[in-house]
């Protein structure tokens, strides 16, 4: 059988459809394609179990013709949407969607009136797959580091070198990311050497940090290395602290233990760390939260409480305890 699946965006998007692509693959012994953005193309072209990765860096009309070409028999849509719907009457072909828990979601962001089931989205991505036979291995999620992409231990200052916890600051949304400040009292109460990933816009940031924490023992790697490169470190890293973004979900396909962090958005969305040991960290104290399944470029209060009354202090100690224990 050879089959499709569709999903253009994000990153940590992506990284959560891993588990149907092996399990198509490895159960269906199905001839898996994947079709993404270009941008994202390189979160899944070392995965072994993605037979052909499709870029869509092209008009849609001319992108759905090479796609028909290659005669699918199925297409597992796990971003369903106006773009993918278009590919689908495009192809023709038998296709099943996954549950965007779109109508829920809303009545939660807008009334606050809980409707989400107790479902991680990986299980409703498996859902829409599952009249096929495929049955979850437990497994959990993948993530394949290209080895152009391979860090050495000896890239870390030597400080580093026996071992560091990585603390990834960046974000799509203001909203969704700690304020700078709340960042420094985090750090300069950890006591454990801190790699910093993002991207070059967090560059800055994290030069602030590095020198505004008391500890000293921080190594801005923002803007320096690429997503493969950014998540090998992750990969050796005693754990990792992140907001609610894609390498929280690559943090959690190398089982790491996860510090959770977030702002506007909520865990019960369903887009938590799976199966991996993980803390969250959150403000449970107000009505205005979630006030967006996405992010805001800033807080629609004004007040931004979501993240401002996060106590660094405890999280800090909760790490501490953990590296040092």
């Amino acid at each position: 059988m050879k089959i499709l699946i569709l999903r253009f965006s994000s990153i940590g998007d992506i990284v959560l459809t891993t588990p149907v692509a092996r399990l198509l693959k490895t159960q269906l012994n199905g001839e898996v394609h994947y079709a993404v953005k270009a941008a994202y193309q390189s979160i899944v072209a070392s995965n072994p179990y993605v037979h052909k990765v499709w870029a869509l860096d092209e008009p849609l009309p001319r992108f759905i013709g090479k796609l028909r070409k290659e005669k699918f028999d199925l297409v597992i849509d796990l971003h369903h949407n106006l773009r993918t719907l278009m590919v689908k009457s495009g192809l023709g072909v038998k296709s099943f969607s996954f549950d965007k828990l779109n109508i829920q979601k809303w009545l939660m962001v807008r009334f606050k009136i809980d409707k989400l089931p107790a479902v991680h989205i990986v299980q409703r991505c498996l859902k829409a797959a599952e009249s096929l036979g495929i049955e979850d291995d437990g497994k959990g999620l993948d993530f394949f580091i290209d080895k152009k992409d391979e860090l050495s231990m000896n890239y870390f200052p030597r400080a580093f070198q026996r071992g560091f916890i990585v603390f990834a600051i960046g974000g799509t949304h203001f909203t969704k990311k700690l304020p700078l400040e709340k960042m420094t009292d985090l750090c300069g109460e950890i006591n454990y050497p801190i790699v910093l990933t993002g991207g070059k816009e967090d560059w800055e940031t994290g030069e602030r940090l590095v020198k505004c924490a008391s500890n000293r023992n921080i190594f801005n790697c923002c803007g320096r290395l690429s997503l493969g490169q950014s998540a090998g470190a992750a990969k050796m890293a005693r754990a990792v602290i992140s907001h609610d973004t894609g390498m929280m979900h690559i943090a959690a396909a190398f089982q790491k233990e996860i510090f959770s962090i977030w702002g506007n958005t909520i865990p019960a969305f369903g887009m938590y760390p799976y199966r991996t040991v993980y803390h969250v960290i959150e403000n449970n104290n107000l009505s205005c939260r979630p006030c967006s399944k996405i992010g805001f470029s800033k807080c629609p209060k004004g007040h931004f409480k979501c993240m401002n009354e996060l106590d660094m202090q405890a999280l800090a100690k909760k790490i501490n305890l953990m590296v040092n224990g």
